[in-house]
């Protein structure tokens, strides 16, 4: 048996662990019901992107990955609109639950307005005087 330590992992080595993870978790649940991705994006005119959601449904959870709206239209419903549609796609699909993080100078008091309530905040992350923000929202 080897140990070996490495800071790049390669998409062959987190393939084969996820692998064996998958293999272990599919014991105890429905695969089948993991890891589909929702993508929810708003283009201008020209196709450029003016904002996003990426988000992964993990059983009865739509856990929400990424959420990014441009400067250029922060502030006018764009994210809320992202925010909506991904939790509408999400119960179709059979969450019940959403689940964010979202760090100290990000954005939970936005979350907190689309009815994220927070669950739980670790201090000194990613750096003393941050806060990372676990928020989880009924669906």
């Amino acid at each position: 048996m080897h140990l070996s330590i490495t800071h790049k992992v390669t998409p062959d080595e987190k393939e084969e662990l996820l692998t064996g993870l998958r293999a272990f978790n599919s014991r105890f649940l429905d695969m089948a019901t993991f890891s589909n991705d929702i993508g929810v994006y708003v283009r201008n005119d020209e196709g450029v992107m003016l904002g996003g959601l990426i988000g992964t449904r993990k059983g009865e959870w739509l856990n929400i990955d990424y959420l990014w709206v441009s400067d250029d239209v922060r502030g006018s419903g764009v994210g809320s609109q992202l925010i909506k549609a991904a939790e509408d796609d999400a119960r179709r699909l059979g969450c019940r639950h959403s689940l964010v993080d979202t760090a100290s100078f990000q954005a939970r008091p936005f979350y907190e307005k689309q009815g994220y309530q927070l669950l739980m905040s670790i201090q000194d992350y990613p750096h003393q005087g941050m806060q990372r923000h676990y928020l989880t929202k009924p669906l």
